[in-house]
């Protein structure tokens, strides 16, 4: 991957948004990572660099909020709330998924935000409608 040229690390980066929209986030992680380690070699302008940093950070949050969205829809079928303490607790007993709890709070609102859930926060509870 030496002679890695601007016109290639674009192409690379548009693969890694096409599967974005696709929700194939683990495989855009993927590509990304690859990019990362060839940016670190290289000398890339800065806008490519940045747009790298700001797809494997979506790329991340939404690879989050698609596994985190199956544990609450499972959860939702059986309960009226949980405490998120107690939904973090959950995710990670299951293996697989370790999420910070900031991180998690920050991907459920993100979820509210973007009404890809019904459900609401008060206080420290998931509330499910």
């Amino acid at each position: 991957m030496e002679d890695f040229s601007v016109n290639e690390f674009f192409a690379e980066l548009s693969k890694a948004q096409d599967l974005m929209l696709q929700e194939k986030y683990s495989e855009a992680l993927e590509v990304l990572r690859e990019l990362q380690k060839i940016e670190k070699e290289g000398d890339f302008d800065y806008s490519l660099t940045h747009k790298l940093y700001q797809l494997i950070s979506n790329s991340e949050s939404l690879l989050n909020q698609q596994k985190l969205l199956r544990h609450v829809e499972e959860i939702a079928k059986n309960k009226a709330s949980i405490p998120i303490t107690e939904l973090h607790e959950f995710i990670v007993s299951r293996g697989g998924f370790k999420i910070d709890l900031p991180i998690l709070k920050r991907e459920l609102e993100l979820l509210i935000l973007r009404a890809i859930i019904p459900h609401k926060i008060v206080g420290n509870d998931l509330i499910f409608h």
